[in-house]
């Protein structure tokens, strides 16, 4: 945390990026507007940004100021990580073999693999344990320069386990989301069973500890009757709404979302024209996962056609133990960049503003500006858009959050 009233001067940087001004959540053209400053400082007193500009109108400071030599580095704001899955136990790496023998994430599923392997190794953890992994999953998302992250339950499917996530998702600092519908845990006859269970014995204390809830809805987990029935009671307790949706089968889950006013629908890689459409005439926004659809050798989700029709559109890692097995925001900007053929800026634009709405934090990060919190990811490049262009490189120098230096290579 930063001392309060202390400065930071982040000085001659090669370049500043930040997505322009403008209404939230981005869109259209807006979706690529980004400001670039040369030769550029960024000052920071206490947790927030005070002023922004070009070196040659840095006005002269007074008193004590800790400064940052940037150059040779490029700021763009932190990273937002607004769809993750940090709280599990064990790994998935036999699984991982398997499917690349041909095995099928589905087929594995089926067969008691795939969450509800993770579901047994959860449960097994313990609660020390369960915080301890999520710190050291917190600050493997620091290193790859994302400063803000909401992170998902989902992997215990019980009370106690439910809502020990949550805590360690909040202890850890992100902004946690109950996925209470993630799969129907062994223990339960069929997901309307499970969800009488969740909704009247989980829900009323997660909704205490989460701020969002979400729901999978796919074939083998919950259709969009059972969807409608979680989100609608997660809702009345007080929680903003997500969704798993379209990564397998178009079953249901974009007409949901637009219905119910939910803050984003996540996935989409088995979205058609229809579902792009009726994304575009509605608020909601799509959170896209390429990593996870590289990582299952699944079709890419339609990001090229998403932005062009004015949908909004977010980006983010789906970090897991058995679809996204990474951390990197960069990597998503550069898959997004090469597979979904959206520019640097919209990338840009995704993972910042954007998906600082889909947490509803976007009045107070997601851009570099004076007022809002000093979260900066420097980047060791000679341009700010080496963030996509360094295909899983070590581009992140130094990270800055709410003013404090936290990482620094």
């Amino acid at each position: 945390m930063a001392r309060l009233g202390a400065r930071l001067l982040v000085r001659d940087l090669t370049q500043l990026a930040t997505p322009a001004a403008g209404p939230v959540p981005r869109r259209g053209v807006a979706l690529a507007a980004v400001e670039v400053i040369d030769d550029a400082f960024v000052l920071c007193v206490g947790e927030h940004i005070e002023l922004v500009g070009r070196m040659r109108d840095l006005p002269a400071i007074d008193g004590d100021v800790e400064e940052l030599d940037g150059r040779g580095l490029c700021a763009v704001p932190g990273l937002v990580d607004c769809h993750m899955h940090p709280a599990w136990g064990g790994d998935r790496v036999d699984e991982f073999s398997l499917r690349a023998a041909g095995g099928s994430y589905e087929e594995l599923h089926a067969s008691g693999g795939g969450i509800l392997s993770t579901v047994r190794a959860t449960r097994a953890l313990g609660a020390e344990a369960l915080h301890a992994r999520v710190a050291r999953h917190a600050g493997w998302l620091l290193a790859h320069g994302t400063t803000t992250w909401e992170g998902k339950s989902g992997y215990g499917l019980d009370r106690e386990t439910e809502l020990e996530s949550l805590r360690a998702v909040r202890d850890a600092g992100g902004s946690p989301t109950w996925l209470g519908a993630h799969s129907v845990p062994p223990e339960h006859d069929d997901a309307d069973a499970y969800l009488d269970f969740a909704l009247s014995e989980v829900l009323p204390e997660a909704a205490r500890l989460a701020v969002a809830a979400d729901v999978f809805l796919e074939r083998g987990a919950f259709d969009a009757t059972q969807a409608r029935r979680y989100l609608e009671a997660c809702r009345d307790a007080g929680l903003a709404l997500r969704l798993h949706g379209d990564q397998f089968t178009e079953s249901g889950a974009i007409p949901l979302a637009v219905d119910l006013g939910a803050r984003s629908v996540d996935h989409l890689e088995a979205t058609g024209d229809a579902g792009v459409r009726a994304l575009a005439a509605s608020d909601v926004v799509g959170v896209l996962l390429p990593a996870s659809a590289l990582f299952l050798d699944r079709p890419m989700p339609p990001g090229r056609a998403l932005a062009d029709a004015g949908a909004p559109i977010a980006l983010a890692t789906d970090f897991n133990p058995g679809s996204a097995f990474t951390t990197s925001l960069p990597l998503v900007c550069s898959l997004a960049c090469t597979q979904l053929h959206l520019s640097p800026e919209e990338a840009l634009s995704a993972v910042t503003v954007n998906a600082a709405h889909v947490l509803e934090l976007a009045g107070d990060r997601g851009r570099i500006a004076p007022g809002l919190r000093a979260d900066l990811t420097l980047l060791d490049a000679p341009d700010w858009r080496y963030l996509a262009y360094h295909l899983a490189g070590d581009v992140v120098a130094a990270v800055v959050r709410g003013g404090s230096l936290v990482v620094r290579r």
